[in-house]
Protein backbone atom coordinates (compact mmCIF):
# COMPACT_ATOMS: atom_id res chain seq x y z
CA UNK A 1 0.00 0.00 0.00
CA UNK A 2 2.02 3.05 -1.41
CA UNK A 3 2.18 6.23 1.63
CA UNK A 4 2.01 3.74 4.18
CA UNK A 5 4.24 5.80 7.07
CA UNK A 6 7.37 4.90 7.82
CA UNK A 7 10.12 6.07 11.03
CA UNK A 8 14.15 6.31 10.96
CA UNK A 9 15.22 5.23 14.35
CA UNK A 10 18.59 6.85 15.02
CA UNK A 11 20.24 5.20 18.47
CA UNK A 12 23.39 5.70 20.21
CA UNK A 13 24.35 3.03 22.39
CA UNK A 14 27.16 1.46 24.29
CA UNK A 15 28.80 -1.15 22.42
CA UNK A 16 29.09 -3.42 25.00
CA UNK A 17 24.95 -3.58 25.01
CA UNK A 18 25.17 -3.99 21.61
CA UNK A 19 23.55 -7.80 21.00
CA UNK A 20 21.27 -7.65 24.51
CA UNK A 21 19.76 -4.59 22.14
CA UNK A 22 19.76 -7.03 18.72
CA UNK A 23 17.80 -9.70 20.42
CA UNK A 24 15.39 -7.70 22.03
CA UNK A 25 14.58 -6.23 19.14
CA UNK A 26 14.32 -9.12 16.87
CA UNK A 27 11.83 -10.57 19.76
CA UNK A 28 9.67 -7.62 19.10
CA UNK A 29 10.08 -8.47 14.97
CA UNK A 30 12.55 -5.91 13.85
CA UNK A 31 13.51 -7.60 10.66
CA UNK A 32 16.34 -5.55 10.00
CA UNK A 33 18.96 -2.93 10.93
CA UNK A 34 22.25 -0.96 9.92
CA UNK A 35 24.54 -1.08 13.12
CA UNK A 36 27.79 1.74 12.29
CA UNK A 37 31.14 1.83 15.09
CA UNK A 38 31.28 5.45 15.96
CA UNK A 39 32.60 8.12 18.30
CA UNK A 40 31.09 10.60 19.91
CA UNK A 41 30.78 12.92 23.03
CA UNK A 42 28.33 14.20 24.84
CA UNK A 43 27.60 14.75 28.71
CA UNK A 44 30.36 12.85 29.07
CA UNK A 45 32.86 15.11 27.36
CA UNK A 46 35.29 12.87 26.94
CA UNK A 47 37.81 11.99 29.90
CA UNK A 48 41.60 11.31 30.43
CA UNK A 49 43.65 7.80 30.85
CA UNK A 50 47.30 7.12 31.18
CA UNK A 51 48.50 4.75 28.86
CA UNK A 52 52.45 4.07 29.30
CA UNK A 53 52.55 6.30 31.76
CA UNK A 54 51.37 9.40 29.53
CA UNK A 55 48.25 10.93 30.60
CA UNK A 56 46.40 11.77 27.51
CA UNK A 57 42.47 13.21 26.80
CA UNK A 58 39.95 11.06 25.23
CA UNK A 59 37.78 13.42 23.72
CA UNK A 60 35.35 11.16 21.75
CA UNK A 61 34.28 8.40 23.37
CA UNK A 62 33.24 4.92 21.12
CA UNK A 63 29.31 4.19 20.60
CA UNK A 64 27.06 2.37 18.37
CA UNK A 65 24.80 3.68 15.97
CA UNK A 66 22.06 1.89 15.24
CA UNK A 67 19.65 2.89 12.41
CA UNK A 68 16.28 1.03 12.22
CA UNK A 69 13.74 1.47 9.64
CA UNK A 70 9.93 0.42 10.85
CA UNK A 71 6.35 1.08 9.85
CA UNK A 72 5.40 4.18 12.18
CA UNK A 73 2.99 2.06 14.02
CA UNK A 74 6.28 -0.20 15.74
CA UNK A 75 8.13 3.44 16.18
CA UNK A 76 7.18 3.87 19.84
CA UNK A 77 7.76 -0.15 20.79
CA UNK A 78 10.88 0.30 18.98
CA UNK A 79 12.12 3.69 21.49
CA UNK A 80 10.96 1.95 24.35
CA UNK A 81 12.67 -1.76 24.11
CA UNK A 82 16.43 0.18 22.75
CA UNK A 83 15.37 2.87 26.13
CA UNK A 84 14.69 -0.23 28.54
CA UNK A 85 17.48 -2.35 27.10
CA UNK A 86 20.16 0.02 26.59
CA UNK A 87 19.93 1.98 29.94
CA UNK A 88 22.90 1.22 32.61
CA UNK A 89 21.41 4.15 34.34
CA UNK A 90 24.64 6.03 33.93
CA UNK A 91 26.33 8.62 32.07
CA UNK A 92 26.97 8.12 28.54
CA UNK A 93 23.55 5.56 27.68
CA UNK A 94 22.49 7.28 24.65
CA UNK A 95 19.98 9.07 22.61
CA UNK A 96 17.67 7.94 20.34
CA UNK A 97 16.04 10.14 17.48
CA UNK A 98 12.89 9.13 15.69
CA UNK A 99 12.59 10.89 12.21
CA UNK A 100 9.61 10.34 9.20
CA UNK A 101 11.35 8.76 6.39
CA UNK A 102 9.90 10.00 2.99
CA UNK A 103 10.32 7.38 1.03
CA UNK A 104 11.67 3.67 1.05
CA UNK A 105 12.28 1.69 -1.93
CA UNK A 106 13.54 -2.12 -2.03
CA UNK A 107 16.17 -2.21 -4.12
CA UNK A 108 15.23 -5.84 -5.29
CA UNK A 109 11.64 -5.88 -6.29
CA UNK A 110 10.89 -2.28 -6.14
CA UNK A 111 8.86 -2.16 -3.34
CA UNK A 112 7.72 0.64 -1.52
CA UNK A 113 7.61 2.29 2.17
CA UNK A 114 6.34 -0.36 4.73
CA UNK A 115 6.02 -3.12 1.97
CA UNK A 116 9.68 -2.00 1.10
CA UNK A 117 11.13 -3.15 4.96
Amino acid sequence: MKGNKVKLIIATIKPFKLEEVREALTGIGVRGMMVTEIKGFGSQSGHTEIYRGAEYAVNFVPKIKLEIVVSASMADQVVDTIKSTAQTGKIGDGKIFVLDVAQAVRVRTGETDADAL
